[in-house]
Order: C-alpha cells, then structure tokens, then sequence
C-alpha cells in the first residue's frame, strides 16, 4: 500500500496542489495554537503535557479514521484515506514555487527580483546579498524544504505503514516539524505567547523525530550524487556538530553536487551559481526516483512472499 499510496500523493499533489492557505494546515495550526494556549503553564511538566497533546492529536485522529475504514470498509477504503492524507503532508509544490520564482529571476539576470522574492519566501533581509549568496540561500532553503516535505514524510510514514499504522507517522511528522517552528516564531500580538519551556521541548523533541529521516535522506543524497564527496561532507560536518539534522542534510547536498553551503562553508565546494540550481533539482528528483523503486521492490516481495 505504501508504494501505490504516495505515487498517487505525489500525482495528485503535481495535478492539483493544495493552496498554501487550507482548511487542513489551518486546523492544525489552530488546534497547536489552542493547545499551547491552554496547556502552557510555563513549567516543564506543563510543555511535555502540551507537547505531547499538539502532537498526537491529529495523529491519532487519523489512526482512528484509517483503522475505522479497514474494519468497516476494506483496505481500499483505507488505501484512499491514506492517499488524501499524503496529499496533504508531503509534496513539492508546497515550496517549489518560490524556488521556480527565484531560479527564472536568477536566469534573466533580474538579480533584484530575485531578493525580493527570497526574503518573501524566508522572510529574511536579501537586499544586499550577492549573486552566490542569493544562490546558496535558494539551495539550501529549497534542500531543507524537500526534506521535510518529502523525504523525512517518506521515512515516517514508511515505518509506521509497516507497523500497521496508516499514514499516522506522516502526520506525527509535520505535526512535530510545525510545532518546533511555531515555537520558535517570534512574538506576534494575535498568537498566543510560547514559554521557554515549551520552546525549549519542541526543538528538543523535533531534534529527535528528525534524527533518523534527516540521516536517510543525507544518504539517499550521497547514493545519487557523488557518494565519497557527500559522506565525506557529511562526517566531517557531524564530527563537529553531531546533533544538527539540518546541516547532516545541507552537508550531503554540498558534497554530493560539489558546491559551497553553509555561511562558513560547509565543504570546500564550488561558490554557488544558479547552474547549481539545476544540479540540486537533479539530485531531488533521482532521489525521488529512488525511493519510489525501492518501495516498489518492498511491496513486490510482500506481495511474492
């Protein structure tokens, strides 16, 4: 189920993507944002209790719908909620847009829509960045975003698939990923305000539920791209920060299409130029492919044995 249920995600998602305001994002948001509003009493007890509640909310909503539609309806019931529900959690259109926007300003030389469209998307001061710089914030962004958008979603919901769990682990997932942003937001009048303690649990708890995914989609990275380059890239960058998901992923990118990231430079790369651009989408998308085969093959020996 879990090869043919994110093939179909991913068509769908290619097809008709959802808008960036939905019904499905905003319910969570408003379901996180109510809890920590209630639940966040400043005390650390009170943030793993609000943690805990954000996260597995609409995780086990959607446990309880997909083991509701086997009982009552068959597989194939199931098989489409699993289907929607993906097409909710994962895709690339969620964020490829911006990279698209940027990479076409970058190509006809408009290195000033460029930055307007850069600190749009992160919102961040691009006004006097450099043509490489702008480049190398576009990869990175854009390497992080498939990673959470698609790989580390692949890895989740694969292992909890497995276990008989539906699509809850590509819920829990997002769900964890929202939360550590939320929590690291700046302060805004309208939302409600974020103890340290409960801050200081959401980073610590998504450091945790992105161990494992940002690990394997560095090694997806290094199976189709320059596999030495980014392994290297790679232990050398855990060697010095063995506990930063994101620059596991940015390091293997560096080495795998051999360019510099990372303000200091993670690896000794080439400074980065928007041919890059299309090196990265490259390397996304075999990586991409390479899941799919390999889930394909997963669900041929189930089916064989």
């Amino acid at each position: 189920m879990s090869f043919i249920s994110i093939l179909l995600a991913l068509l769908l998602e290619q097809a008709k993507p959802l808008p960036q305001v939905n019904p499905v994002h905003n319910a969570v948001r408003n379901w996180v944002r109510w809890v920590i509003k209630n639940f966040d009493a400043g005390a650390s007890k009170h943030a793993w209790l609000a943690w805990i509640l954000a996260a597995a909310g609409p995780t086990l909503i959607v446990l309880a719908v997909h083991w509701a539609l086997v009982l009552q309806l068959g597989w194939a019931a199931a098989a489409v909620w699993n289907v929607l529900v993906l097409y909710a959690t994962l895709g690339f259109r969620q964020f490829s847009h911006h990279f698209t926007q940027i990479r076409d300003a970058l190509l006809a030389g408009d290195e000033d829509a460029a930055r307007a469209a850069l600190a749009q998307w992160k919102r961040i001061d691009a006004s006097e960045l450099p043509r490489s710089e702008i480049v190398r914030h576009v990869i990175e962004h854009s390497v992080l975003s498939a990673h959470r958008h698609v790989f580390g979603v692949f890895v989740w919901y694969s292992i909890l698939a497995a276990l008989g769990l539906g699509p809850a682990g590509a819920v829990f997932y997002r769900v964890s990923e929202y939360l550590a942003l939320f929590a690291k937001r700046a302060p805004r009048p309208e939302l409600p305000p974020v103890s340290d303690a409960v801050r200081a649990q959401a980073l610590r708890c998504w450091e945790l539920v992105d161990w494992l995914p940002a690990r394997v989609t560095a090694l997806s990275f290094a199976f189709v791209g320059s596999f030495e380059d980014a392994v290297d890239s790679w232990r050398r960058h855990a060697a010095a920060h063995p506990l930063d998901n994101d620059g596991v992923v940015l390091a293997a990118t560096a080495g795998a299409v051999n360019v510099r990231l990372g303000e200091e430079g993670i690896t000794e790369g080439l400074t980065p130029e928007p041919a890059h651009l299309r090196a990265v989408v490259g390397l996304v998308w075999r990586t991409v492919v390479m899941w799919m085969v390999f889930l394909a093959l997963l669900s041929l020996a189930r089916l064989i044995g």
